[in-house]
């Protein structure tokens, strides 16, 4: 038996992540070796979902011809968790560096993850037919961020190339085969199939479907898929080009359609041919989850203001890029106005915003609701429009921060701060009147100005508050007297001011 399943392990096709910063070229290069187009379908030319594309390859040197799965990844800083799952599910990777840019917080977040992952890496400096690419100083920064390329002081393997061109990239792919043969990446056909789910939404026709990525065994039509307690047939799979198929093996990318609901992106999927199997798979879950159940309850701060959001995206990957993006906002807010505000996503979805997302907002909830990349149903809009309730739309990430960023802005409270511009002592008290007195004194530090209103602070405890309407400098009236200066003055009054008071000047901003 032993010696069957050793026969039965055989070679498998390599998946490779392509990773790095934005606008570097990563879905050129994959527009390249596809020889189709993917960069006109992304908005503001961003990749903002994870896409998996199956390639077959001939070796110039036996003619034989060898799959290989690729993996984009977004490049943009909100979307590293869709990265790292890139990046786990993948054998190799392709760090992409422009040689105009050069190295980029991207390009270390994307070389940090590849390290924490273990897994082989190429560099493959892009755009090297550019005006601006200098090559020598790309491999300069890469090594001041410790990435060692080969005869640069390290063994990266990297290649020079230009993704629009097609300068470079036979050699890449000829590197990507060699790595692979190296690391001799195996699989069994035999085996039911398992591996890792790369992304799921909702479709407003088909329902809910995912791209899933196998690691290992074959998927036939008639078996069923589950990750966790969620469980999808077989009976509609399709390749990554959106043909019907009924059946795969390792390292292909498939589409199925049917969940029960949306799965957990970056979860491991198995496969199996009876119901049986999956009842027992689905208990087996249950338990290590409640085994393995500790969850912490945030308490929220009374003191904080709650803003709330309703959040719909097309798909789970970006409801994660999102949410990494709401809590930034809120780390950094909180960092600089002692946590009086933040936002909190109370529902989340994938597919269109529909009517039963806008009913149980009430008018006053002061409810953000956004829509990313999704449509919103005409009952909605009508609803909304009813209530009052904007609704905000974006088909880029960076644009909706922005956004977000200046919405918590002007909802926060505002903290009112008292901040002393001048101090000065009280040499002496003149006259005095039921609420106006003339006195003279010095500035200690800062000025004194006309018309402003002071504290009156006697033994260091604030015992009233005047008006200054007049103000002289050598018998001079002016309208400020500076530190180390004596003056004399009329303050508009209750208090009786006497010497060796202090009043103070202030300024009241909110901040």
């Amino acid at each position: 038996m032993e010696k069957m399943n050793k026969e039965n392990i055989i070679e498998r096709p390599p998946v490779v992540v392509i990773m790095g910063h934005i606008d570097h070229g990563k879905s050129t290069l994959l527009d390249y070796i596809r020889k189709t187009n993917i960069v006109e379908k992304e908005i503001g030319g961003i990749t903002q979902n994870i896409s998996a594309y199956e390639v077959i390859l001939t070796q110039t040197d036996s003619k034989k011809e060898k799959k290989v799965t690729f993996i984009d990844t977004p490049g943009h800083e909100s979307f590293s968790k869709m990265r790292e799952r890139g990046c786990q599910i993948a054998d190799i990777a392709i760090l992409i560096v422009s040689a105009e840019d050069g190295v980029k917080p991207q390009t270390i977040e994307a070389w940090k993850t590849i390290i924490e992952n273990k897994i082989p890496c190429i560099i493959a400096i892009n755009k090297i037919d550019k005006e601006n690419a200098n090559i020598e100083k790309t491999k300069t920064e890469l090594a001041e961020n410790e990435i060692y390329l080969e005869n640069y002081g390290g063994k990266i393997p990297f290649i020079e190339i230009s993704a629009k061109k097609g300068t470079g990239i036979d050699d890449l792919l000829s590197l990507i085969n060699i790595l692979s043969e190296m690391e001799n990446f195996t699989g069994n056909k035999e085996e039911n199939a398992s591996g890792f789910i790369l992304e799921a939404n909702l479709d407003s026709k088909r329902g809910i479907e995912a791209t899933l990525i196998i690691k290992n065994g074959t998927l036939s039509k008639g078996m069923i898929v589950a990750t966790e307690d969620n469980t999808c047939s077989t009976n509609i799979m399709e390749n990554f080009l959106g043909e019907k198929i009924n059946e795969v093996s390792f390292s292909s990318p498939i589409r199925l359609i049917g969940f029960s609901k949306i799965p957990q992106i970056g979860s491991e999927f198995k496969s199996f041919k009876n119901k049986k199997e999956v009842a027992k798979y689905i208990e087996n879950c249950e338990k290590n989850k409640n085994t393995n159940k500790n969850e912490k309850v945030n308490k929220i701060n009374s003191d904080k203001k709650i803003i709330p959001i309703i959040l719909k995206a097309d798909i789970s990957g970006s409801i994660e890029a999102i949410e990494k993006e709401i809590n930034k906002i809120n780390y950094e807010l909180n960092a600089t106005v002692s946590k009086n505000a933040e936002f909190k996503i109370i529902q989340k979805g994938v597919g269109p915003i529909g009517e039963s997302d806008i009913k149980n907002i009430s008018s006053c909830e002061n409810v953000l609701v956004i829509a990313f990349n999704v449509k919103i149903d005409k009952s909605a809009i009508e609803l909304a429009d009813k209530r009052s309730i904007h609704i905000s739309s974006f088909d880029i990430i960076y644009k909706m921060t922005e956004w977000l960023t200046t919405e918590i802005e002007e909802r926060r409270p505002k903290i009112e701060t008292t901040e002393t511009t001048g101090r000065a002592k009280i040499l002496k008290a003149f006259s005095h009147t039921k609420e106006r007195q003339i006195i003279g004194g010095r500035i200690l530090e800062g000025c004194i100005m006309l018309n402003k209103t002071v504290k009156i602070i006697r033994r260091e405890f604030e015992i009233g508050r005047g008006k200054i309407v007049n103000l002289e400098k050598g018998k001079v009236k002016v309208k400020e007297v500076e530190e180390g200066v004596e003056f004399g003055m009329m303050i508009e009054s209750k208090i009786e001011i006497v010497e060796g008071d202090i009043i103070e000047s202030f300024n009241i901003t909110q901040k």
